[in-house]
């Protein structure tokens, strides 16, 4: 299983089975407290400082963990959150990106991939990717994995979800939201 999930992050990446990452500890589970953070991030190209405390004022925040902008995987995968930005909007969701490699290039990548939907967060270090127990060992980089979480206004993860499959990570963040808002909204 191990294996196969390291394979789909590699594929991700666009890289070779004999560069596979090493294997990283379980993501944060449901129900644990979201650690906080406050760090440089970028909208439609633009610098800001994202504080998590801040957004969960507004309502659940979607935060997803991505290996590196500019990555084949990594691009789908803000295409396909952006299409969903919207709905996540409607819902009183705010989607966040959050990634520990080539965080020199978050402004273009939130303004070309991310089609200026929503922010996206420099994690030098992956210090962020290990709080949240996302981060992994490649080609001597600490970078995080491919993980979504959403998380409540309490600030308590309702969803934590690791998989290379960038779609899945959209139905499932937008599954865990709908239910939230159900119960809430």
């Amino acid at each position: 299983m191990k294996f196969r999930k390291n394979l789909a992050v590699a594929l991700a990446l666009g890289l070779s089975i004999a560069s596979l990452p090493a294997p990283s500890f379980a993501a944060l589970p449901q129900g644990a407290a979201a650690p906080d953070f406050a760090l440089n991030a970028a909208m439609a190209g633009k610098p800001f400082r994202f504080s998590l405390h801040q957004s969960l004022r507004r309502g659940p925040v979607v935060l997803y963990f991505f290996p590196a902008a500019f990555t084949a995987g990594c691009t789908v995968e803000a295409h396909l959150f952006a299409e969903a930005t919207d709905k996540f909007a409607k819902l009183g969701a705010t989607v966040v990106g959050v990634t520990a490699g080539n965080v020199d290039r978050v402004a273009a990548f939130s303004k070309l991939e991310c089609r200026d939907k929503f922010a996206v967060v420099a994690d030098p270090g992956a210090k962020i990717a290990a709080e949240y127990k996302t981060a992994m060992q490649f080609q001597g980089k600490l970078l995080s994995e491919r993980t979504s979480f959403v998380i409540a206004p309490d600030g308590k993860i309702l969803m934590s979800y690791t998989d290379g499959n960038p779609q899945a990570h959209i139905d499932k963040t937008l599954a865990a939201v709908r239910a939230w808002n159900a119960r809430h909204g």
